[in-house]
């Protein structure tokens, strides 16, 4: 997250839906190659197709996710409030829902995806590590 928090909050849209599409792109890329490798496919193209649709999946969950959080915290004119980035990531788990035709998935992804947000964005604020020195 290279230059994402550097950002003001509810500043720059673009830039920040461009950082966060990268990053989802290359956790898509990683995700695709792993799914390549474990499950052989019958033919090239079958496996370049796999790649590119986890990978592009994952680049537009990235940028819905920080475009939607910049935005909401531009119109809320609250750009520290965590419910900006639960609105982002239960943006990005309704994409994810409408991208496998699934109500079930799609509510579940956005309450998900939209509470790892809201605690990412919390710990972040609060200066919570997950790892660390440990304390003595």
């Amino acid at each position: 997250m290279v230059g994402y928090w550097e950002i003001p909050e509810g500043t720059d849209c673009v830039r920040k839906a461009w950082i966060t599409g990268r990053i989802g792109a290359a956790l898509g890329l990683v995700g695709s190659a792993y799914h390549i490798v474990l499950l052989q496919h019958e033919s090239v193209f079958k496996g370049v197709q796999t790649a590119a649709t986890g990978t592009v999946t994952m680049a537009t969950l990235g940028a819905v996710f920080g475009l939607t959080t910049c935005l909401s915290a531009h119109v809320r004119e609250d750009p520290e409030d965590a419910l900006n980035y639960f609105v982002g990531g239960c943006a990005s788990g309704i994409v994810l829902g409408a991208r496998n035709h699934s109500y079930a998935t799609g509510s579940s992804a956005c309450l998900m995806l939209g509470l790892l947000a809201a605690f990412t964005k919390i710990g972040k604020r609060e200066g919570w590590t997950v790892f660390g020195p440990p304390r003595l």
